[in-house]
């Protein structure tokens, strides 16, 4: 089985150097697969740790536990590793890493040279990847090999006739550290017992973002007087469906609009459907927005301050391939409303049971669920950052299960 593994990585590498000659982030993953090899020499004789994160999820779930690690155990230097383009395009400059680079594509002949050149004290992989040849070889060389915010369901190749090679290598992992009972349950069945069940990360990450808030004079000059809206993470099926409920908003009420791509022709679009006074907060002031219904922000970097701001929040992306980050919103004690596509989400799902979420299809059910959150904000949104609230700890628990002291 391990050599149609390989096989289907060559495959791979193939299709990827095939496209790297037309697709600019095929090229940026073909080229860090070779260039990580160089960026780790810098790494040589320092004692390591090792934080793998898929893509840019997987990196908020894991930055809470590599912000510990630098603050307390500054002896250590970090080498964050990426799989997919679009975290590690976003996160390269990321100071709490001393190397960050694309992990090289899971062959013997990569891993080999990449653990050797590395020597890593621990090793953390965050949630989902599981590369075989890395983790058989770390077990190995007996490395110090984690996973965190770990999530197990039944339909993973863990737990079919034909994955014993999978199930071995979740045999290099010291702990798993699960989001559930649920996982935990499912790896007892494959006798897979090294495993603790802590929580998601994700909320630490959460509620640490929420305390290094930044204040916005231009926001507090918007919001003065006013119960904000904050529609966050947008695409163009959330923003078509809003559109008339923003243009016909009441007296008291306004809404901020933070779509989740902010190049010209997305501003565009929003701001040739719009009919009430809206502004560009790149382009505004704090004298001159207080005359407008509707703020756009127009640039990154902004959301999780401007959710503080909100009464209550339209998270975007349901209406695609799945809802964006519900959590930023929920932990300023706001209810939010979403698109159909929650259901991989499990604290999603949780939101709604405590009745501090609405998942919407249509547009006179999304119109219903604002209004009605608006006409009483109160229970809900204090349901919204209890849930929040009352899960955090997952990363103090990991923290000091693997280095013995506290935070």
């Amino acid at each position: 089985m391990i050599y149609i593994y390989n096989f289907a990585l060559w495959l791979y590498k193939i299709a990827i150097r095939f496209a790297a000659c037309f697709n600019a982030k095929a090229r940026s993953m073909y080229n860090g697969w070779n260039e990580a090899f160089a960026k780790v020499e810098s790494l040589k004789n320092e004692d390591v740790i090792w934080v793998h994160a898929a893509s840019l999820g997987e990196f908020e779930q894991g930055r809470p536990l590599m912000d510990r690690i630098r603050k307390f155990h500054p002896e250590y230097k970090i080498l964050l590793t990426f799989f997919s383009p679009s975290g590690y395009e976003v996160r390269k400059n990321y100071p709490g890493a001393d190397v960050v680079t694309y992990l090289p594509i899971d062959t013997p002949k990569n891993v080999d040279a990449f653990i050797s050149a590395v020597r890593p004290k621990k090793v953390f992989f965050v949630k989902y990847e599981f590369w075989l040849n890395y983790l058989n070889t770390l077990r190995k060389c007996g490395v110090e090999t984690y996973i965190i915010s770990a999530i197990f369901r039944e339909k993973q190749v863990f737990f079919a006739w034909y994955g014993e090679i999978f199930r071995r290598a979740l045999m290099a992992f010291r702990c798993l550290y699960l989001q559930n009972n649920k996982s935990e349950e499912l790896l007892q069945i494959i006798d897979i017992n090294s495993t603790k069940v802590v929580g998601d990360t994700r909320f630490d990450r959460v509620a640490d973002i929420a305390a290094q808030a930044k204040k916005l004079p231009i926001l507090d000059a918007f919001a003065k007087n006013n119960d904000l809206l904050v529609v966050g993470s947008s695409w163009q099926p959330d923003e078509e469906i809003l559109f008339d409920y923003i243009n016909n908003m009441p007296e008291g009420r306004k809404v901020v609009i933070a779509p989740h791509h902010v190049e010209p022709l997305r501003i565009k679009f929003l701001t040739d459907r719009l009919t009430c006074n809206y502004a560009l907060y790149t382009e505004t002031n704090p004298e001159a927005v207080v005359n407008a219904k509707c703020l756009i922000i127009n640039t990154i970097g902004l959301l999780s301050s401007v959710y503080s701001y909100g009464k209550v929040a339209y998270v975007g992306g349901g209406f695609g391939v799945a809802v964006h980050n519900t959590l930023e919103a929920a932990v300023w004690g706001m209810p939010v409303v979403f698109g159909p596509n929650f259901h991989k989400f499990n604290e999603i799902i949780e939101l709604i049971a405590c009745h501090a979420a609405t998942p919407i299809n249509s547009k006179i059910e999304c119109e219903a669920a604002l209004d009605y959150y608006f006409d009483n904000p109160t229970d809900a949104g204090i349901a919204a950052k209890n849930y929040v609230m009352s899960h955090i700890g997952a990363t103090d628990i990991i923290y000091h299960d693997v280095f013995g002291d506290n935070c």
